[in-house]
């Protein structure tokens, strides 16, 4: 069991003015920072709750239409709740940079500006603009006793607003490679405003910074990243809640998890560790409406069971592996949020495909994929892995190395701190998968950890830009030039697209698809993963939560138009048995 990990009680919690959570999408963020709000302002606070989370449901929490203003909560005296449309923001953010622009450079370079400033950087970036309102504004801090932020900012965000060039207007100068430089061009008449809002989340009396995972592999090493990046910069002010935590079941299913989760919490990264730690019990229904946020905290409420719901008729992956080998797909992507699968589908598929025939390479950058286990006893099929931060030493190197020699020590850092952003990292280890994806001619390539459609956009933008402006450095190596159109080519590529019948899974994987779609990309499938509703549970709990996966299994099949694979939860690792099964 984890160290000095009891049981979260929110009377005897102390907690600051502002209060921060953090973690994966879907591990209970939003449910949690409204349970919190709700308590708080029942012991007679003055509270305001605040999302910035692009998958926030908070209006359906709590049954009530939200503004980014703030809307006074009926039926909890002393709560007010503001819900930001992040994507709206980073809209409007992106015109301020860019429009000055119109007209006067090529409309390449604009369109390379634009991509640029449309990445996850720049959304919460937007974010962070409009929240520093609620941390800063004398105002807002005299009415409230307790402001709670759904979804706090990364420490690569907040590195950010400490560089000073990163206050210069350079993205319309940037010839450095692809990636997320210039999100905060334009904004210099808020730093000073930007540095009061980070120097209050660094001090511990007034913020508190909760970080939020599920008794889970991948979601811990998230929070054990974030935890360090925030540590890194001083904001050491951490409290960890493992959301989700199971009993020991009366089933097969029931029992599977809790021995799961019970390894998993004994692996708990060390960082995480040293952390004052609070559990939450696993809920058997979405937390939705006023009581259920209030008995959120009860061990011993009963909460009611979700009533069994009909699916629509969905595919098995057996299905999906016929139909790629049908098509003669020749690259295949699995992609999704971590922990969604997609290396465990990866292997699934390779392993069908080769057992049809064909001459399948398989490659991951999961260092913990174990994939020789499923390779072992299968013919035609070879395997390799990337290491990501080999890939991203290279390409940092490339990068700086590239750089004038008068270039400043201030814009030197600010390249660097730049160069730790995710798509510069999905940018390093593409470069890598463009080598493989060259097999593609004489074997089918399955790829785990797919690039996003916007990263591809950004090579193919800055591919443009440096042919416009005749002073390519050569960052962009040729394989990943002639490679994009093999990608969008949908004879030859398809993006299998992963999800969990989930609120915060889904509406992530339809941000992914509009995001393929932007970039060229063809998806067919979708995967459903690790569905209870697919299992023969008798559990009581989890037939609930099974029973509520029925709602996003119907609107997958929706918005997939039918083309959807259900696949059951299994406890067991990766083996060619468990493959088998699936």
């Amino acid at each position: 069991m984890v160290y000095k990990m009891s049981e979260l009680d929110i009377h005897n919690l102390p907690l600051t003015k502002y209060i921060f959570f953090t973690g994966k999408g879907g591990v209970g963020k939003t449910s949690t920072a409204c349970a919190v709000s709700v308590a708080l302002a029942d012991q007679g606070k003055k509270v305001i709750l605040v999302s910035t989370d692009p998958a926030s449901n908070l209006q359906d929490v709590f049954k009530t239409n939200l503004d980014n203003k703030g809307i006074e909560i009926k039926e909890v005296a002393n709560l007010t709740v503001a819900n930001f449309e992040p994507e709206s923001a980073a809209a409007e953010y992106r015109e301020s940079v860019v429009g000055p622009f119109r007209g006067k450079l090529p409309e390449v370079v604009i369109q390379n500006m634009e991509e640029q400033l449309s990445g996850s950087c720049t959304v919460e970036i937007a974010a962070f603009n409009e929240f520093t309102h609620f941390l800063t504004d004398e105002k807002v801090t005299e009415t409230f006793d307790h402001i709670v932020f759904d979804t706090a900012p990364t420490g690569h965000t907040l590195r950010m607003l400490q560089l000073p060039s990163a206050w210069t207007d350079f993205i319309s100068e940037n010839t450095t490679g692809a990636s997320c430089l210039g999100q905060l061009s334009g904004l210099e008449d808020k730093k000073e405003v930007y540095r009061n809002a980070v120097d209050t989340l660094a001090d511990g009396q007034k913020t508190t910074l909760m970080l939020v995972t599920r008794p889970d592999y991948s979601p811990m090493k998230e929070a054990e990243r974030a935890s360090k990046e925030l540590s890194d910069i001083g904001v050491n002010n951490q409290l960890l809640i493992v959301n989700g935590l199971a009993t020991e079941g009366d089933d097969p299913l029931s029992n599977a998890i809790y021995d799961k989760q019970q390894k998993a919490l004994k692996e708990m990264p060390e960082m995480l560790k040293s952390l004052d730690t609070k559990s939450i019990a696993l809920k058997p229904f979405n937390i939705v409406g006023i009581n259920h946020l209030r008995n959120f905290f009860q061990s011993d409420y009963d909460m009611p069971l979700a009533s069994k719901e009909d699916i629509a008729d969905c595919f098995n992956l057996s299905h999906v592996i016929e139909d790629l080998h049908v098509k003669d797909k020749k690259v295949i992507f699995t992609m999704g949020k971590g922990g969604v699968g997609k290396t465990t589908m990866a292997a699934a598929i390779a392993r069908g495909l080769a057992q049809k025939g064909k001459k399948v390479h398989l490659t991951t950058t999961d260092p913990a994929a174990h994939l020789n286990m499923v390779t072992d006893e299968v013919e035609n099929i070879s395997i390799s892995f990337i290491d990501e931060n080999e890939e991203l030493s290279k390409y940092k190197k490339e990068v700086l190395s590239a750089l004038p020699l008068d270039t400043s020590k201030e814009d030197r850092d600010y390249i660097e701190e730049d160069l730790k952003s995710p798509c510069t990292q999905e940018i390093a280890v593409f470069r890598a998968f463009a080598e493989l994806v060259e097999r593609s001619n004489d074997e089918v390539v399955v790829i785990d950890t797919a690039p996003t459609g916007h990263t591809l956009l950004l090579l193919d933008s800055t591919q443009s830009y440096h042919k416009e402006i005749e002073r390519s450095n050569g960052q962009v190596p040729e394989s990943v030039m002639n490679l994009l159109p093999r990608l969008r080519d949908d004879s030859h590529t398809e993006v299998l697209i992963l999800t969990l019948a989930e609120t915060t899974p889904v509406y992530e994987a339809k941000r992914l698809l509009e995001d393929l779609k932007r970039a060229g990309l063809y998806s067919k499938w979708w995967l459903i993963n690790s569905s209870l509703y697919a299992t023969e549970t008798t559990n009581k709990l989890m037939l609930s939560k099974a029973n509520q996966e029925a709602k996003w299994i119907n609107h997958v099949h929706d918005i997939s138009n039918g083309q959807t694979a259900l696949i059951k939860w299994i406890p067991e690792d990766v083996t060619n048995n468990v493959l088998e099964n699936l």
